[in-house]
């Protein structure tokens, strides 16, 4: 999906008033800008950052909704409802640096050797169980392929080496990856 600069800045300023409205138990504002890529369906995830460390991260992997409610929502989650992290306080928005990674559509990996490690990210799903892991995580940790392999299988609760088996299905899929360090120049 080709989005503008227009664009990526509107995402961020509805991922951040989602968020904050939600602390605020508010409806979340209705976006001012229209564009079409905004309104085609799409997989995103929303990260949050404090400090240069992860404090949220939530997406949808399939398309479910427009990519601007896709956002709106996604960002809610990763401020309130990972698992991994107590909710959000209006204090700590002020210093969160959102990110927001645009899916490309899923693609069956046939040979793990068309893995382009920092490009593609990764979903293994076992049938009962998925695990992703988004393209900026393996460079991000110095990993190569098959570390990443195991890395994503891990996140799906299963055995390091269970890419390997037949039963596990492997996709990959491309992001768009930008940040409100990026868009705005600014840290939070």
């Amino acid at each position: 999906m080709d989005l503008s600069t227009d664009d990526k800045k509107e995402l961020l300023r509805i991922a951040r008033d989602a968020i904050s409205a939600a602390l605020k138990d508010k409806p979340a504002p209705p976006s001012a800008k229209t564009s079409e890529a905004l309104n085609e369906l799409c997989g995103a995830f929303v990260t949050l950052h404090l400090l240069g460390e992860l404090r949220g991260c939530i997406g949808y992997i399939e398309p479910r909704f427009s990519l601007r409610e896709t956002v709106e929502e996604v960002a809610q989650k990763a401020a309130l409802e990972d698992p991994r992290f107590p909710p959000l306080t209006l204090r700590e928005l002020e210093r969160v640096e959102i990110e927001i990674s645009v899916l490309s559509p899923l693609q069956k990996v046939a040979d793990v050797n068309e893995i382009v490690v920092g490009t593609h990210g990764l979903v293994i799903d076992a049938g009962y169980t998925r695990g992703l892991l988004l393209p900026q995580v393996a460079r991000e940790w110095g990993w190569g392929r098959e570390q990443f392999l195991s890395q994503t299988c891990r996140k799906a609760g299963l055995q390091a080496d269970a890419w390997k088996q037949k039963k596990v299905t492997i996709y990959s899929f491309t992001s768009a990856v930008f940040s409100e360090a990026e868009m705005f120049g600014v840290k939070h």
